[in-house]
């Protein structure tokens, strides 16, 4: 996504997140999200047609030591919006109106990745389904996301 911002106060954030430095101006007034950062997410790929992301299972797990169900909806919501932010493009915004997963396989310790990849990509609606994998490849989550595109007030 090419853009024409100067990069704001989150470029350290950005950097550490992963994000691309072509893309610092869109995001450099916001940050990744303070959610972001504390489960922390770090992007390998970034575009509306496929988002890819790894998150830590420690610190994300739930009281019987495993990663939260909650956790992976996280990791899937955060791709599913920024690809379909940047599908948005400058002037608009992706709003998430629907988000649902399916949970396959318990993970312990080690990285999830997350691939998120477009279904649909309209003028006011995107769905991208999310699937995440542990460190073999194995899926252990299924997800899918649908965000409305709107204008932004200004």
């Amino acid at each position: 996504m090419k853009d024409n911002f100067t990069p704001g106060p989150f470029v350290e954030e950005l950097t550490a997140a992963g994000v691309p430095e072509d893309m610092h101006g869109w995001l450099g007034e916001y940050g990744v999200g303070a959610l972001v950062v504390k489960m922390g997410i770090h992007f390998l790929e970034m575009s509306p047609e496929r988002t890819v992301a790894t998150m830590p299972v420690e610190g994300n797990t739930q009281v019987a030591g495993i990663l939260h169900g909650g956790a992976h909806v996280v990791l899937a919501e955060t791709l599913g919006s920024f690809a379909a932010g940047m599908h948005a493009g400058p002037g608009r915004q992706a709003l998430g109106i629907e988000v649902g997963a399916t949970h396959h396989r318990a993970i312990a310790a080690g990285i999830v990745t997350g691939t998120c990849t477009a279904i649909h990509l309209g003028r006011t609606l995107t769905t991208h389904e999310i699937v995440m994998t542990d460190e073999r490849g194995r899926r252990l989550s299924t997800a899918r996301i649908t965000n409305l595109i709107r204008d932004t007030a200004g």
